[in-house]
């Protein structure tokens, strides 16, 4: 074993900046924070093969004192703090001192930039720790840094680089990241000479659009909540755009990207009820709070965080977000891409539903469908079929899904209200329905059984008869009577109002896998949900049931009211909008 002894002051740096720069990607995050720290508001990026030959940002930021080019170039050698107060209320992105010096000890980096009373500028290279003379040269205000042949002094880092599509691929999502935090500042992107990107300066809700397209605009939803003096605002999707991965998730702490496991678990319970777990939400979120309740010394590449108060937070974006996702009905739906346009603010949605819309204390109670129906606009007819019901299609600006005219197959149900024609899968409808109100029901302690006139009796085994019988009492409590009938029987013999009209035995072998699985605790605690989808996946109107238009208009009456019905328990769309203006399209009238 050799003996302990001092390294090489190159090869320390060149091991700092495998800690530091990982890629070409992460060496664009570190200038272009720099310019950002340094007020730019033009900022171009150069790249020559994804980076890895070439990088080059130029901005019009307030530029480095000449007297300051070499210190920019020594390890540890920052303006961002000076005492262990500024580290721990850190307000700049940048702030270690250690960039700069890190690229220069595993490639060239060259300097020039004028501050804004000089004269003229200034230019200085340095190369695997060495320094050239600080002289002057041309430049307007501002900063150009460009670091050539990265890894050339590391030349084992450098295999493993990816090829130059990749790389420029991760600088791109790094420029993406850096443009939606900072609309202020203009971006240009040119790779191997050829413009491939430019933002110019705009609103958050403009940047936005550029970044995310018109599909997110159309279905984002706006978030603006704040308690204990921290703030969150942003957008996220609505639960039928999502994606297969977390790379579509932006959040961002005093403006800094970062990712934290503590907001990534809060988006996934946020989501969990409205969300298929292979699929992921779209969110471009920005935290802002006192800078001291948060480190952002806690990684080298800045891009993780630790809060003082972590449960304050994750409350703060699970409450705020779950408020929003309730609100995902057609009752609420409004045009939310004019919030994109009309104002620099963020907006919460505000209900799109008249308050004095006029409702009736009629009942219809069909098929589990049992939300007030308006009585001035429809009601049966004498001399008419039962099944048959006498609309006034011209009164319906106030129900955004207007009133049913048809059922399609037996699995849709089309609606005319006033933009055109709607259409509804009712299974997923109803679905979303049931499960809403048998977990009001389960929350408020407020289940309402249904005697059944004839049990239902079906075969278990030992085990599952013995737990049955030793958990009566519990499975009473969420409106399941069960007995046992014989040997290896069990009779259902009562059921929650809202269940009576779905498949009673495969529900009730749910219960009782549950009860094998997981133990009665579970049936009165919040992870009861997943059963609860499931029993309403069960008990929701079937496929081909033909429905009267009176039990249609009924759906559509609980699907404006009860919370998150824009989607099923799954995560799909119950509903869709199709345009009068489309449908005139389709036949070329006005053309």
């Amino acid at each position: 074993m050799t003996r302990i002894h001092s390294l090489d002051r190159v090869l320390i740096a060149q091991i700092a900046a495998g800690e530091v720069i990982e890629r070409p990607a992460s060496a664009l995050k570190e200038l272009v924070e720099n310019s950002i720290d340094a007020g730019a508001r033009h900022i171009e990026i150069s790249l020559i093969d994804g980076g890895i030959s070439k990088i080059e940002v130029i901005d019009d930021g307030i530029g480095i004192y000449h007297e300051d080019l070499v210190l920019a170039l020594t390890p540890h050698a920052t303006s961002k703090i000076s005492n262990l107060d500024d580290l721990e209320s850190v307000a700049s992105l940048g702030f270690r001192g250690e960039a700069l010096a890190s690229m220069a000890s595993v490639a060239s980096v060259t300097i020039i930039t004028r501050e804004q009373h000089a004269s003229h500028g200034y230019r200085v290279q340095s190369r695997a720790g060495r320094m050239t003379e600080v002289i002057p040269a041309a430049r307007s205000i501002g900063t150009s840094i460009v670091v050539d042949e990265l890894f050339s002094e590391t030349p084992a880092r450098r295999k493993f680089l990816k090829s130059s599509n990749t790389e420029f691929a991760h600088c791109d999502e790094v420029l993406k990241r850096m443009a939606l935090s900072h609309p202020e500042i203009e971006f240009r992107l040119n790779h191997n000479g050829k413009p491939l990107r430019h933002w110019p300066q705009a609103t958050h809700q403009q940047r936005l659009k550029a970044l995310f397209g018109e599909e997110f605009i159309k279905g984002a939803l706006a978030v603006d909540e704040e308690a204990g003096g921290v703030r969150i605002e942003g957008w996220i999707s609505r639960p039928t755009y999502s994606s297969s991965n977390r790379e579509s998730q932006y959040v961002y702490v005093n403006g800094r990207f970062v990712r934290d496991k503590l907001i990534s678990h809060a988006l996934r319970q946020a989501y969990q009820d409205v969300l298929h777990h292979q699929r992921f939400p779209v969110v471009a979120l920005f935290i802002t709070c006192p800078f001291d309740l948060v480190d952002v010394n806690v990684h080298p590449a800045k891009t993780e965080v630790r809060f003082r108060e972590p449960q304050t937070i994750h409350q703060l974006v699970f409450h705020g977000l779950s408020k929003i996702l309730d609100k995902t009905n057609p009752g609420q739906s409004v045009d939310v891409s004019s919030s994109f346009t009309n104002t620099n603010n963020y907006a919460v949605l505000q209900n799109s539903l008249p308050i004095d819309s006029p409702r009736s204390t009629t009942n219809f109670s069909q098929f589990g469908f049992s939300q007030t129906i308006p009585s001035n606009s429809y009601r049966p007819s004498e001399g008419l079929d039962r099944n048959e019901e006498k609309i006034d299609t011209n009164n319906n600006h106030s129900y955004p899904l207007g009133f049913a005219i048809a059922q399609l197959h037996g699995i849709y149900i089309l609606s005319q209200n006033d933009q055109g024609l709607i259409i509804v899968d009712m299974h997923a409808a109803h679905e979303r329905i049931l499960y809403e109100q048998l977990k009001l029901a389960i929350k408020n302690q407020i289940i309402q059984k249904q005697q059944l006139l004839i049990p239902v009796t079906f075969r278990v085994d030992p085990i599952a008869l013995n737990l049955v019988y030793e958990n009566q009492e519990i499975l009473n409590q969420v409106g399941f009577e069960l007995s046992v009938a014989g040997p290896d029987l069990l009779a259902l013999r009562s059921v929650p109002v809202l269940l009576a009209k779905g498949d009673l035995e495969q529900i009730a072998r749910d219960l009782i896998g549950e009860l094998l699985q997981f133990g009665s605790s579970r049936l009165l605690d919040e992870k009861h949900n997943q059963l609860l989808s499931t029993f309403a996946c069960h008990a929701a109107v079937r496929a081909h049931r033909q429905l009267t238009l009176t039990e249609m208009n009924a759906l559509l009456r609980d699907m404006e009211l009860i919370d998150r019905t824009d989607q099923c328990n799954h995560g799909r769309p119950t509903w869709r909008q199709v345009g009068l203006s489309e449908i005139d399209q389709w036949f070329l009238r006005g053309q």
